[in-house]
């Protein structure tokens, strides 16, 4: 199954951050990350104000295993890299989430897939844009015409190159 992963990161060494997320994403056993869009750098969604700027990339990854194991996948890649959850939308070295699980919904207490606001958020938009013309989005497909009438991609600010 081909899964995309949102990545962020505003603490510590960002660009490393996501770099080693990645690495342990790849060597986990039944998850091969493919391909991986630019690095983009985004001012903060949310949250506490005054926290540092995120780093952002989406990646495309193969899965063997149900869409459950991939959410315990990302969690553990969290916790393996120091994730502390003391704040909603807080600053953070790590952020790992599922945006899309092939064409499946889920709409369950602790996972909603696809993710239900991915289409609002140019740090997310922009990077999976890169990597998939027609994702599939909440609402369905004319969500991706009313989020690029609403999200001005060309306002992106990349910031390095592909991680994988």
């Amino acid at each position: 199954m081909k899964a995309y992963l949102g990545l962020g990161s505003n603490l510590g060494d960002r660009l490393a951050n996501l770099r080693k997320a990645v690495a342990l994403l790849d060597a986990v056993d039944g998850v091969d990350v493919t391909r991986s869009s630019r690095v983009y750098e985004s001012d903060p969604v949310g949250g506490p104000e005054d926290q540092p700027e995120f780093l952002n990339v989406v990646v495309e990854v193969d899965v063997t295993s149900d869409v459950r194991a991939l959410l315990g996948v990302c969690i553990d890649v969290e916790r393996e890299m120091g994730r502390v959850r003391d704040q909603r939308w807080g600053p953070r070295n790590i952020d790992v989430d599922i945006l899309t699980f092939g064409s499946e919904r889920v709409d369950e207490e602790d996972l909603t897939v696809p993710h239900p606001r991915m289409h609002e958020r140019l740090f997310v938009l922009a990077p999976l844009l890169e990597l998939d013309a027609d994702p599939p989005l909440p609402g369905g497909r004319h969500a991706l015409t009313m989020s690029l009438n609403r999200v001005d991609v060309s306002t992106a600010r990349p910031f390095a190159p592909p991680l994988a």
